[in-house]
């Protein structure tokens, strides 16, 4: 039965449609699975197989029909079908365990109640154009401009109303709203900001923040504190949210609840469009709060993103570019530039700010900053690009002598980049009021299309010089607060080591070493000498020198593995002959490049085999991936080969055919 009636809000006539929702269906399996205490200690695997809800639903369109927003007027009937199993790693037997239905219907209750409840309103777009695009993320910049009039009768309840008399006089109250003092603090999933304080019953901010989401749609919630001057605690006032979601056009919607439960809408036709909104707050009767929000981009699951349209050219996203699809065989090189805004400690003492990075498994840190809250660290890292939409994930920490102090943390998503093209991001860091990394990352491709690979890897007569010039900020390995540094070297089977530098954290080798080339990885071990003892770590590295273009010097500082800081400084040449720096492609370096194909596909294939045993599915889609882009090589370089053997055919016939022409003229001159 549906139940339409109008409904007359700021002289424009909208319609709400009323319906009745019954919903009930057993065809679903959600299963759980439950850690218990005692008495029950173990195990259990609870399957939610049926669910009903029941309750009225109200529709209505809005922003002239570009969506509906649906939500229940009141908390629906809810019933949950519950099925108790055993078995797997389920330790107690089949039976039903006391007070589960109860506890999941309060659960899912208490979730529409904050989601689909009025005022509480979800949206479905209803947009003309659909074009199949799934948004996982986005950037948004969210602006605090300024909240209007808090009266007096506004305080009325809240908890800072009743810190003070409750016989205060009408002018003593409009005193204590002259003398409020107020921030907002913004909300979006984990991520949280705030304004700083400002004096009187209309604050005015302006405050910018970038912030990020992790998915179609979102809730920035508007949190009110207010306090006297020179208080050190602030309570908590009133609270306001604006909803935004992605729309199947490109677009995005935004809505939040007006006086008396009315709808706010707005529509952003574009990335880059900025929208105003005033918004009622929720838990006070007057005061609003005016917010200018831009959503400066979406993120898609297949690795591209929508841009601002009105700087396209050079838009820098944290989620990659919309020109090329992640995939394997690159790699990814992350410079951690700065930070700025990093909240200071809550407690005396020194801070010294660091950044963890994370992808997969491999895990790199930054040197720690003393004493700053706007590091600058300027340090590049190196991983090897995961297919499968892996999240490069960060951490901010204060270095401590025992247990290092959490800062905050971030993600990035690294589908999407185009090789070669450096990316310059600014991201906010989650589970902390302030705070924002700088990073540049870029990606490069180690298999270049134009076969500079194959010339790279050319060995025989190629060599590595590798000049070890010096460290810094070495950690102190002997008790008297320095070491005595040198370095070994490990290239293949060769070993080689510098000399020792005594009493220093910073020594200078400038010391020049040379490996014949054959593609091994080249590992640096800073150690500590010890006369009696053996040598202890302070620190290591591999240096990256496949993808270095021939005779050029490559200069650059490495941050240490293994060790809370430290950095050398080296220069790596890949030395090649003159006359082997040519373009032409010849029989020996086509036996080279094919000898090497066939080498690592059979490597592959070994590896593969290894990864099925040990069930790695992880490793073996990596390897499978290798091994597709190892076919496009050789299917490439096949045809290469087809082509010069075309086209050396064609000569040699060319070449046939002139000797006979050039043999018929000789017998008819000479018969003549």
């Amino acid at each position: 039965m549906l139940d339409v009636r109008s409904n007359t809000d700021s002289g424009l006539l909208s319609r709400i449609l009323n319906s009745s929702f019954d919903w009930d269906t057993t065809d679903m399996s959600i299963m759980l699975l439950a850690k218990l205490s005692k008495p029950l200690y173990g195990a259990a695997r609870i399957v939610i197989n049926s669910l009903h809800i029941k309750g009225d639903l109200q529709l209505m369109p809005i922003l002239d029909g570009k969506a509906i927003l649906y939500s229940f007027v009141s908390i629906p009937e809810l019933r949950i079908g519950v099925a108790f199993g055993s078995g797997e790693s389920q330790s107690l037997p089949a039976t039903e365990l006391p007070g589960v239905s109860s506890w999941l219907v309060k659960l899912f209750t208490e979730t529409l109640v904050k989601t689909v409840v009025e005022p509480r309103r979800r949206c479905f777009s209803l947009s003309p154009v659909n074009l199949r695009k799934k948004a996982v993320g986005g950037v948004i910049y969210v602006s605090v401009i300024a909240v209007s009039q808090i009266t007096r009768t506004a305080l009325k309840g809240s908890p800072f109303r009743r810190q003070q008399s409750d016989t205060m006089n009408s002018a003593a109250e409009d005193q204590l709203v002259k003398d409020l003092q107020t921030f907002v603090e913004v909300e979006l999933e984990e991520l949280t900001r705030r304004t700083n304080v400002k004096p009187g019953p209309s604050p005015k901010w302006d405050s910018t923040f970038n912030m990020v989401l992790h998915d179609n749609t979102g809730t920035l919630k508007f949190n009110l504190y207010g306090g006297s001057p020179g208080s050190v605690n602030y309570d908590h006032l009133a609270s306001c949210e604006i909803k935004l979601k992605y729309a199947e056009d490109d677009s995005t919607t935004f809505w939040a609840v007006g006086h008396d439960s009315s709808v706010i809408a707005k529509h952003a036709k574009f990335c880059g469009e900025e929208v105003e909104m005033n918004v009622p707050f929720e838990g006070i009767n007057s005061g609003e709060l005016l917010v200018r929000v831009v959503l400066k981009e979406w993120q898609f699951s297949d690795g591209s993103h929508s841009l601002n349209r009105f700087s396209r050219s050079s838009q820098q996203s944290i989620y990659g570019s919309t020109n090329s699809l992640s995939r394997t065989g690159r790699k990814i090189y992350i410079t951690v530039v700065e930070a700025k805004d990093i909240p200071r400690k809550d407690r005396p003492g020194k801070y010294e700010p660091y950044v963890k990075l994370q992808y997969g498994k491999t895990v790199q840190r930054t040197r720690a900053l003393p004493q700053t809250t706007n590091p600058v660290w300027n340090q590049k890292f190196e991983f090897e690009e995961i297919g499968g939409g892996e999240d490069l994930k960060l951490k901010c920490l204060f270095e401590e002598a025992f247990i290092d102090e959490n800062i905050g943390i971030a993600r990035v998503n690294l589908e999407g980049l185009v090789d070669g093209a450096v990316k310059d991001v600014w991201v906010p860091l989650e589970k902390a009021n302030s705070g924002e990394l700088r990073l540049q990352i870029e990606t490069v491709r180690m298999d270049d299309a134009d076969g500079s690979k194959g010339l790279m890897r050319v060995s025989g007569n190629g060599w590595i010089e590798l000049i070890l010039i010096e460290a810094r900020d070495l950690v102190a390995a002997d008790l008297r607060g320095t070491s005595d540094p040198y370095v070994r070297v490990q290239y293949g089977n060769m070993k080689r080591k510098t000399k020792v530098m005594y009493k220093t954290l910073n020594p200078q080798w400038n010391q020049t070493l040379e490996f014949p080339e054959d593609g091994s990885p080249l590992v640096l071990q800073v150690k500590d000498h010890n006369a009696i003892l053996a040598a202890s770590s302070i620190g290591d590295c591999v240096v990256e020198y496949h993808r270095l273009p021939p005779n050029q010097v490559y200069d650059k500082w490495i941050p240490l593995q293994g060790v809370k800081k430290g950095e050398i400084h080296v220069q790596i040449t890949r030395k090649f002959p003159e006359l082997q720096r040519g373009t032409s492609v010849d029989s020996d370096s086509s036996s080279v490049k094919a000898q090497t194909i066939s080498t690592q596909m059979k490597q592959l294939l070994i590896k593969l085999q290894s990864l099925a045993v040990d069930a790695d599915t992880e490793g073996m889609s990596t390897a499978l991936s290798e091994l597709e882009s190892l076919e496009d090589t050789q299917e490439e370089y096949m045809l290469q080969l087809e082509t010069e053997r075309t086209v050396l055919l064609n000569k040699i016939n060319e070449l046939g055919q002139e000797l006979l022409n050039s043999s018929t003229f000789t017998t008819m001159s000479s018969s003549c």
